[in-house]
């Protein structure tokens, strides 16, 4: 009953920035001219923005629009996971996780609603530079799994359900400079991820245990500019890729075809015609059994 109002719902909301709807995915069409994505970010007085990137030559920027009040501390956020919403009856429930400081913590809120929750998930995550959520259903096959990187290179996992509970690690990670989420299926999460030195990787991780994770390089070099990577559904099997350069606030699109080792198709669209000056970025999404991602 939930999935079926939800999914009316979605068809009935107007997407706007500020009102942080994520768009449909265009699955049917094979141009990248009819993709875009939903990038946010974590100003530093602690609002939350979103905005649309649609793919063309240039690629172009909605401007960043605010839900007020500020949703986090002033300069607490370190890092994000993807957020989610789901339309409401009055506005829409968003939810997902930041680490503040040390801490992570579980956020959700729809304030035309007057929901308003913190949650203190747990403390140790001031050496971390990654976190993702990974929720997938289809059919009978479902997983929630976290993702967080540790500055050692040692990669966590955890289920999240009621809590989050320890799923297994991996070492070997040191190089990785940013990573973003391109695949969910029933048998595996992957990422793609850039390296200090500029190669380009998936990491494709089981989501059986012991967690082996599954290393392939794209690209040999030049993609270590990019301190931030955000991906979404684009086609079938594509993904739109955008790289975020924080020390010129510039923002890169590719169109990325399905992952392939080093026969991927990687496409330039230009620079984005916006700038990026806050310290976090991050996906809007929609509920995640609405929100496929196959780009492996």
């Amino acid at each position: 009953m939930r999935r079926t109002v939800v999914s009316s719902l979605a068809g009935a909301v107007a997407l706007t920035a500020a009102a942080f709807v994520p768009s449909a995915h265009a699955a049917s069409t094979a141009t990248t001219e009819a993709c875009w994505m939903n990038p946010g970010s974590v100003t530093a007085k602690g609002l939350q923005t979103g905005f649309n990137i649609t793919a063309g030559t240039p690629p172009t920027m909605t401007t960043p629009g605010t839900d007020s009040p500020p949703v986090f501390p002033a300069g607490k956020v370190r890092l994000s996971s993807s957020f989610e919403v789901e339309p409401s009856v009055a506005g829409a429930d968003h939810s997902g996780y930041v680490v503040e400081g040390d801490t992570l913590f579980s956020r959700s809120y729809n304030f035309n609603e007057g929901t308003d929750i913190t949650t203190r998930i747990g403390g140790g995550w001031t050496n971390f530079t990654a976190l993702e959520v990974a929720h997938f259903e289809q059919g009978k096959a479902f997983h929630s799994l976290a993702y967080g990187l540790r500055n050692d290179g040692t990669l966590f996992r955890w289920t999240v359900g009621t809590g989050w509970r320890s799923n297994g690690s991996a070492t070997g990670f040191a190089s990785v400079k940013s990573m973003a989420l391109i695949s969910k299926t029933a048998t595996y999460d992957t990422f793609l991820a850039n390296t200090r030195s500029g190669a380009l990787y998936t990491i494709r991780i089981p989501v059986s245990a012991p967690m082996k994770p599954i290393v392939t390089k794209v690209r040999p070099g030049t993609w270590q500019g990019f301190e931030t990577m955000i991906a979404q559904k684009c086609g079938n099997y594509g993904t739109l890729l955008l790289g975020i350069d924080k020390d010129t606030g510039s923002g890169y699109l590719y169109a990325v075809g399905h992952a392939n080792g080093a026969s991927t198709v990687i496409n330039s669209l230009g620079k984005v015609s916006g700038t990026f000056p806050d310290p976090v970025y991050f996906r809007w999404g929609p509920v995640f059994y609405l929100d496929p991602l196959n780009g492996d």
